[in-house]
Formats: structure tokens, C-alpha cells, sequence
């Protein structure tokens, strides 16, 4: 930090607006200036604060002095980079590949793993006060993993042209220049070892990788789906048109050292967008499916099914939901984002009927299919949207006692919140991804006559910010 600098920031705060204006100079684009990392923000990075700015900071923890490079300055906020660490946090991983932090792959693997969950319980607590003035429930610590790496049941990986060769990884932050990576860190093993393999038969057999700036070449991405438990694997390969040179001897190769690959299909997707699969499908060998378990259930898994990623730890997000509900035989409950069955199908064995609605209709043939599969009859699947279908329920005379919601991110709609309520069940397990919106949703849920009960954070995305979280509200009397 330079003198003039250092001696603006010492004096206290000031009115006159020259004096602001000066400090702002000081703070230009590549200025280098020395702060404390005072807390981490909802996506994991290190805030510090400057006069009356917060600036965001890659790869710092709190407690840690930096010498910060500004990057960029707002009017509210600023975002920098450490140019220099001159104090390290005793939470820091040092062991973490910059390559994981860089990609985004890992975004919080520079924390230690148990500081990790202690960071996400503090998400959950934070949202629920600020978003719903809640302060008075208790919030467990985070549902952890023994093993927190290598989890990833499910691998999309981008394929482009590096320095004139095929390569796979993953794209920089922010970009899209692709880091070419054979170990993911958080996927399984096996996987990765599979797209390792691929990738050098592509080179091998010549076949050339997408170039977005040039709109040219064949090969996307490659998606890895594995099972858990079963151990069958899927591989995806998205191309921008229908012809693969030699693919039969691809596959051959592929099927000999990898014997556990039972389905390979091809995707075409000629679009020019983000978007990484297109609407056509081919199986090219074996199954259009993948077989695995859950909580002692099998599923049928598509390439295109929503499947949690983190088996091991899936099964302890819908066993806390499944002993949060406290389910009874005489129990009739209503999946409202039922998917391909899988956390309905975990509640049936325990109640007398499961309604599921869902709004995909490959997502809804699934679901009748695994419970045909599992032997499972007491269970009903329609393709409609939520409030639509419950209100025809309602209609019909059923009377739910638990609603179960799964929303992504953006959480639950306004009028889904009050159909729900009006239907009065005795409880709503809420399942969110994303604690901040479910706060939100939460605090409409207590004005419509629901008390939040119980709250448990589970980690399915460790080394991530991502938290997923299990709450219970229960109708007041």
C-alpha cells in the first residue's frame, strides 16, 4: 500500500466529498492495497471492507491479511484478487490444487472440510433471520461425508481445441477457455479415468473438437453417468452433427477396457448456445438406461433424468425427510416436484398412498416405470404443474397429510406457496438447494398458518458453497 493511500484510510471517515473522491482514485482498478478478510460471502468468497465499500476476494478466509489488487469498483462493492498473503487462516487447505479454485470445480476446497460445514450451517441460520426473522430455531450442523471427494455420480465435461490438440477439463471462471484436467477431485474415479481414456481415442481416431470462436469441428461434450451401487456407466457423447468416424471401433475399444460401460448414446446439437445437449437422441450401444439404487429402491436413469449426484449422501437428505415427516401408515402424501420417483418412492414403503406431479413428462413415464420396477402400486404419477394438480386432487376427495416440495434454486412460486397451504396438510417437508429462497418461502408459509419446526443442512456438494438443506413445517393449531 502506498503512503498516500495508507494515510487516507487511517483518518477517520469524512463527509466531503473530495475526500471520498480521493479515497475512490486510491481504489481504481489495480490499485494494490492491504486488508483484513472479515467473513466469507454466501458463495465462498472472502469479504473485506474498505472505507465504505465491500470488496469480494477469490481464494482468502476470514482472519487472513492480504495485499489485494483491485479489479473492479461499483458504486456499493468491488471485487479483487490476493496479490499477496501475509497472514494464513489455520482453516486454510493448503493441499488444494489451484486448478479446483480456479475452475470453479472446488470453489471452497481452500477450507478445511469441517470448517466447510460449519460454513454452511451459518448459511442457513443467516438466511433464515435475514430473509424470515428467525432466530429461535436450532440448526444442526451440516450432514457431512467421511470421505468428501471423489462423490460425483455424474461427469459434463467440455470438449475443445488447446494449443492445436483435443482436450477435455473445465472452463476458467467467467470464461470459456477451457483448462484441460484428467483428476476432477470430486468425481468418481472411475469416471474420470473413462474420459481419460476417450479423450485419447478422439485423438487418436482424429476426430476433431468443437472451436466456438471458428463454429467448427464434432465433438462437444462428454457426459459420465455411473451408479453407485451398481456400478454401471453411461457415456454421452454430444456432437454438432450425426456422423462419427469410426465410432463401432470407438465403442469396441472403449467396451474392452471398461466392461461396466453397458450404454452409449449420442446426442446432436448443432445450436450455437450454452445449452449443453440438443433435443436428439441415439442410443449407439447397449441400454438406453443405467440401473442404480436408493434406500433400498432401484431407478431406471436416462441421460437426461435428474439424479442426485451424491448418492451416498442423497440417501441421508430423504432419510432426514422420510423422519422429519414422522410418517404414518395411514399417511396419503403429495410429491409436488416428483422427478423419476426418487424421493416418493422412498416415502411409499411408509405410507398409504404417494401422489406425484411433475411437469416433464420423461420424468413422469420414469417415475411409473421404477415403481413397476421396485413393486411399489401404492403410488400415482401425472404430468401437470403442481397447483393444478392439487387442486384436482382436492377436488376428487383426497386429502393429503404431507406435502413434499424439492424446488431448484429459484425455490417455490407465490401461488404455489398459498394452493399448498389452502390445502392444509398437517406438514410440508421442504427440500431446497438453495437456503436463501427457501427462507424466503419459508416466511410466506408462517403468514398462510405453517410453523417451522426443524432444519437440517446435508452436504451434497462438499468442497462447493452449494448447501442443501431439509425443513419441517408444521400446520398451527
Amino acid at each position: 500500500m502506498n503512503d498516500e493511500v495508507e494515510t487516507l484510510l487511517s483518518q477517520p471517515p469524512l463527509k466531503s466529498k473530495k475526500y471520498q473522491k480521493k479515497v475512490r482514485v486510491m481504489l481504481e482498478k489495480n490499485a494494490v492495497i492491504e486488508v483484513l478478510i472479515e467473513d466469507l460471502s454466501h458463495d465462498g468468497k472472502g469479504v473485506a471492507k474498505v472505507e465504505n465499500l465491500v470488496f469480494f476476494v477469490d481464494n482468502a478466509l476470514p482472519g487472513e491479511r492480504i495485499q489485494m489488487r483491485v479489479l473492479k469498483v461499483t458504486k456499493k462493492m468491488g471485487y479483487g484478487k490476493v496479490e499477496e498473503r501475509l497472514s494464513t487462516s489455520p482453516e486454510r487447505n493448503e493441499a488444494i490444487d489451484m486448478t479446483y479454485l480456479r475452475s470453479g470445480i472446488a470453489d471452497l476446497g481452500h477450507l478445511n472440510y469441517e470448517a466447510q460445514l460449519i460454513f454452511k450451517t451459518k448459511q442457513v441460520k443467516d438466511s433464515l433471520y435475514k430473509m424470515a426473522d428467525i432466530k429461535d430455531i436450532d440448526v444442526p450442523l451440516t450432514l457431512g461425508m467421511d470421505q468428501p471427494f471423489a462423490y460425483r455420480n455424474k461427469a459434463q465435461v467440455p470438449v475443445r481445441r488447446v494449443s492445436g490438440q483435443l482436450e477435455t477439463g473445465f472452463f476458467r471462471k467467467n470464461s470459456h477457455d477451457l483448462m484441460p484436467i484428467e483428476d476432477f477431485y470430486i468425481q468418481d474415479k472411475e469416471i474420470d479415468n473413462l474420459l481419460v481414456f476417450v479423450r485419447d481415442l478422439l485423438r487418436r481416431y482424429d476426430l476433431k473438437a468443437c472451436d466456438e470462436k471458428e463454429q467448427s469441428g464434432l465433438i462437444r461434450h462428454l457426459i459420465v453417468r455411473r451408479g453407485h451401487y451398481s456400478g454401471e456407466i453411461m457415456l454421452i457423447i454430444v456432437t454438432t452433427r450425426p456422423k462419427i468416424f469410426r465410432i463401432e471401433q470407438i465403442i469396441e475399444k472403449i467396451v474392452a477396457e471398461f466392461p461396466a460401460l453397458v450404454s452409449v448414446i449420442q446426442n446432436i446439437n448443432d445450436q450455437n448456445t450454452n445449452a449443453i445437449l440438443g433435443k436428439e437422441f441415439r442410443t449407439l450401444y447397449g441400454k438406453d438406461t443405467i440401473t442404480d439404487q436408493m434406500l433400498g429402491n432401484t431407478y431406471a436413469i436416462s441421460a437426461q433424468s435428474f439424479y442426485q449426484v451424491n448418492t451416498e449422501m442423497a440417501e441421508k437428505l430423504y432419510q432426514t425427510a422420510i423422519d422429519f415427516a414422522d410418517v404414518k401408515p395411514d399417511d396419503v402424501v403429495i410429491d409436488a416436484y416428483s422427478g423419476i420417483g426418487t424421493i416418493g418412492l422412498s416415502f411409499a414403503k411408509h405410507v398409504q398412498h404417494v401422489y406425484g406431479v411433475e411437469v416433464v413428462a420423461a420424468a413422469v413415464h420414469d417415475a411409473q416405470k421404477n415403481a413397476a420396477a421396485n413393486g411399489i402400486d401404492n403410488v400415482t404419477y401425472v404430468c401437470d404443474s403442481a397447483e393444478k394438480a392439487m387442486e384436482k386432487w382436492v377436488k376428487d376427495g383426497i386429502k393429503p397429510t404431507i406435502i413434499i416440495v424439492d424446488p431448484p434454486r429459484k425455490g417455490l412460486t407465490e401461488s404455489f406457496i398459498k394452493v399448498s397451504a389452502n390445502v392444509q396438510p398437517e406438514k410440508i417437508i421442504y427440500i431446497s438447494c438453495n437456503p436463501a429462497t427457501m427462507a424466503r418461502d419459508i416466511k410466506l408459509y408462517e403468514e398462510l398458518g405453517y410453523k417451522l419446526t426443524k432444519v437440517q443442512p446435508v452436504d451434497l456438494f462438499p468442497q462447493t458453497h452449494h448447501c442443501e438443506v431439509v425443513s419441517l413445517l408444521e400446520k398451527r393449531n
